[in-house]
């Protein structure tokens, strides 16, 4: 059987010689061209006739290199082969050398900064993301990226304690869907922001936004880091990652974890978030102690900066949590709202809604008892519990299907309105448009807070985010008028009009009106009560008017002149709800609803 060249090229190596045995695949003669070796093998079992070229002899395609007569397959104790061929050194050495500089960044190689996390009960940047996607699913991008710091580190030193220049990211599924992950490692240099990672974030950002892909970033760390001596540039101001993070708000879910402190640019990251899940111990803050103090402004350790109580309180964390691995839980509940459509449920008695709200109409109850008892079971994450304690934003589920609840609460402030809860709405409401949940308000209000302390605070311009959001949402809505809907402020929870919604219902508590029923009456029949003497007498000529006020303002009155859609039994809300949003999906759509979802 004659060896013919498969190409041209010039013999470098020459494997085997005259009488030698041979196998299917073993190696004759190797042949380079164009700087690559060409390996050329025996096709069958037979013995070397002849050996037609010699080393530096070049050949032409189909020139004849050896001559092997074909014979049955050798024994292999007794038969003299030609030694087979070994696995190229350069390769076996190369993937070694790979997957060793591979495992320099994983947590078994790094027993000290593992122990460090323990000390403060927290888990590593590699625990938080496999935690959080599913299993095997993760594909990390930069995982041999370093500091940027090569000019006063040896690179040894550097591929040790800076592995993947402290941003653990890449891409992955959460409950089915894929999604870009991120941690900063706050065992390397303090989590700070480095030139390489910068690049690193700057790349998924970039793949978020064309594959439309929710993020989820573990923000902790220290903000921007000065000592990155290999980073061009002066400032680095023009760094993209903040601007193309931004630019993300609005088109995909956003969402933020902390444990630990988060200051600076990290924080900055995190307040570009739709929603912020923080553990307890966490501290969130704009400028940390470093640059505090070099502004002058006096010496702070990090735990008074931006503590977790304060951060909850003023609206800057959406949802409190004991630790990562509850923070983790959160998130992929989080996501699950935009990321998957209907889901199987299962729904107990309606007929319990009946008394979730007392027939006597000056008892205050417990807003959140009515939106767990109308949601499907298990199926509610309230955001910004600890502000803007007048309303009440809940992400839920009715017969499966995803929405964003929004509920006056009447044990603050009467349900009034205040800037806070104006806010916190108006916020609740872009997040909801942007990502297609339809949206529930449960209308339980005397109006807009009133009063020369709440017009210190801006009342006017607060407030009326509400009506300017709602009048440009674009899923369907719908209002349940549980008891009091008054004035402005109950317009504003049916986005600006009654007649707004898809459906504009009461239940049989329900009552509305232009203004508060006792201020309408103090401020109609002033002069009325005033001329009547008696203190007894007027409070109870004002009780008959307020009782007259109310027979009016029943919402089975207004339902009469066509200000509600209906009254209902409340053991048929969900019933309402879903005809109006279980058939709605959103239009395909090429670019974002909205130009962001206001961070505030």
């Amino acid at each position: 059987m004659v060896v013919a060249a498969p190409l041209q090229g010039t013999v470098v190596a020459v494997a085997v010689g005259p009488g030698d045995r041979v196998r299917p695949g073993q190696d004759l003669v190797i042949i380079e061209s164009m700087k690559l070796e060409h390996a050329v093998p025996a096709a069958v079992n037979g013995v070397v006739r002849s050996l037609e070229v010699v080393v530096g002899q070049t050949v032409d395609a189909g020139e004849e290199l050896a001559v092997v007569d074909v014979t049955a397959a050798p024994a292999p104790d007794r038969d003299r082969l030609a030694s087979p061929p070994t696995p190229s050194a350069g390769e076996s050495t190369a993937l070694a050398d790979v997957r060793a500089r591979h495992s320099l960044g994983l947590d078994e190689a790094r027993p000290d900064a593992v122990a460090r996390r323990r000390a403060t009960g927290q888990r590593t940047a590699r625990e938080n993301v496999a935690d959080l996607c599913d299993a095997g699913s993760f594909v990390e991008y930069g995982p041999l990226v370093v500091a940027a710091q090569r000019r006063r580190r040896p690179n040894e030193d550097l591929m040790r304690v800076t592995p993947a220049d402290g941003l653990v990211g890449g891409v992955g599924t959460i409950g089915g869907h894929r999604a870009v992950v991120m941690s900063y490692d706050y065992t390397v240099l303090a989590g700070t922001q480095g030139y390489q990672n910068h690049r690193k974030k700057d790349r998924l950002f970039e793949l978020a936004e064309r594959q439309r892909l929710p993020i989820v970033l573990f923000a902790e760390g220290g903000g921007g880091r000065p000592g990155d001596s290999d980073a061009p540039g002066v400032s680095g101001l023009d760094c993209l990652a903040f601007a193309l993070f931004g630019g993300l708000s609005g088109l995909v879910p956003l969402v933020g974890i902390v444990s630990g402190y988060c200051f600076a640019g990290n924080a900055a990251l995190l307040g570009c978030c739709d929603v912020i899940i923080a553990t307890e111990g966490s501290n969130i803050g704009m400028g940390g102690p470093a640059m505090i103090e070099g502004g002058g402004l006096g010496v702070y350790e990090p735990k008074a900066i931006g503590p977790l109580p304060v951060q909850v309180a003023n609206g800057v964390v959406d949802v409190a949590v004991a630790d990562e691995a509850e923070a983790v839980t959160i998130a992929k509940r989080y996501l699950s709202y935009f990321q998957s459509g209907h889901q199987p449920w299962s729904y107990d008695d309606p007929a319990a809604l009946r008394s979730v709200i007392p027939d006597n109409r000056l008892r205050a109850y417990d807003i959140r008892v009515v939106i767990e008892a109308l949601a499907d079971p298990a199926s509610t994450l309230e955001l910004r519990r600890g502000f803007g304690a007048g309303m009440v934003t809940t992400l839920a589920r009715v017969e499966g299907r995803p929405l964003g609840i929004i509920a006056n609460n009447p044990t603050h402030l009467g349900g009034a309105i205040d800037p806070e809860a104006a806010d916190k709405a108006a916020r609740f409401m872009q997040l909801c448009d942007a990502f297609d949940l339809p949206i529930l308000f449960l209308c339980d209000t005397p109006g807009f807070m009133v009063g020369p302390d709440v017009e210190e605070a801006a009342q006017v311009r607060h407030v009326s985010r509400m009506f300017v959001v709602g009048a440009s949402l674009t899923v369907p809505f719908g209002t349940i008028v549980l008891r009091k809907g008054y004035g402005l402020g109950a317009q504003a929870m049916a986005g600006g009009s009654f007649k707004s919604p898809a459906f504009c219902v009461a239940w049989p508590t329900g009552e509305v009106g232009g203004m508060g029923l006792e201020g309408a009456v103090r401020l109609g029949f002033r002069r009325e009560l005033e001329a009547i003497g008696d203190p007894d007498e007027r409070e109870r000529v004002f009780n008959e008017m307020v009782e007259r006020a109310y027979v009016n303002g029943r919402a089975l009155n207004a339902a009469s002149y066509y200000e509600l859609d209906d009254v209902i039994d409340p053991a048929e809300s969900r019933r309402w709800i879903s005809a109006a949003f279980g058939s709605w999906s959103p239009p395909p759509r090429a670019t974002k609803k909205r130009p962001c979802v206001d961070a505030w």
